[in-house]
């Protein structure tokens, strides 16, 4: 098998440059990486978009996803047949029938509960979510410096309440194809349990990640590392 293109899918309250320190490391590797822009509208809206864009690549393909963009990728990687295996980056872990919210019921609620503040939007039928600017470090991205955290609070992506809420409509791809997990061991946006339980749960090759919500940016040799497992093991 030729070695497969990774495609990465960034999650709320962040854009494709969330992946810019892991692509440079894949790179590095001599791996071709691309970061898909999520609208971050609704994960069936979400999951056929990032399907669309996957069948389009010439090849296998690996399919990478940060919190949200690991529901994502779990519609899209049923959806496209080129898709060979999920890596999810400090996620909520959706079986069919399930939503991103149910997915973490019963688990300790995180401080991002308590930060989010809801917008209205043309065309929504729910608002779309952002993270208080002012709280936006301690809850996303603790471990970087202020001077970063303050631009990223600034030029956050909203989601749309609905892509927490709906539930997934396909059978998971984790299913089918082989998954890889990194739990976020200080996070503050997904309880860090509630991630161990759902790499349990998908039947994830797992590892631990010391660092925030933001582990993509905090810890990209860490999270570089799980992605070329992953690579490698289709290669």
């Amino acid at each position: 098998m030729s070695t497969p293109t990774v495609l990465l899918v960034h999650g709320a309250f962040a854009d494709g440059s969330s992946w810019s320190r892991v692509i440079a490391r894949l790179q590095a590797e001599g791996v071709t990486a691309q970061a898909l822009a999520n609208p971050l509208r609704g994960l069936t809206h979400d999951g056929e978009y990032v399907a669309d864009a996957a069948s389009q690549v010439d090849g296998p393909v690996v399919l990478v996803g940060h919190s949200y963009g690991g529901p994502v990728i779990t519609y899209a990687g049923s959806k496209a047949p080129n898709v060979t295996a999920l890596v999810l980056v400090a996620s909520f872990g959706v079986d069919h029938g399930q939503s991103a919210v149910g997915s973490v019921a019963g688990f300790a609620e995180p401080e991002l509960n308590d930060a989010l503040e809801p917008h209205t939007f043309p065309g929504g039928d729910s608002p779309e979510l952002y993270i208080q600017r002012e709280k936006f470090r301690s809850v996303f991205a603790a471990d970087l410096p202020d001077e970063e955290t303050a631009l990223l609070a600034v030029s956050q992506r909203p989601l749309a309440l609905a892509g927490l809420e709906q539930v997934l409509e396909v059978p998971p791809a984790w299913k089918t194809l082989p998954t890889w997990f990194a739990v976020a061991t200080q996070d503050h946006a997904i309880d860090p349990d509630a991630q161990r339980a759902a790499a349990v749960r998908l039947g994830a090759t797992t590892v631990e990640i010391e660092g925030s919500h933001a582990i993509a940016l905090s810890q990209p040799d860490a999270v570089a590392a799980l992605v070329l497992a992953a690579v490698r093991a289709q290669s």
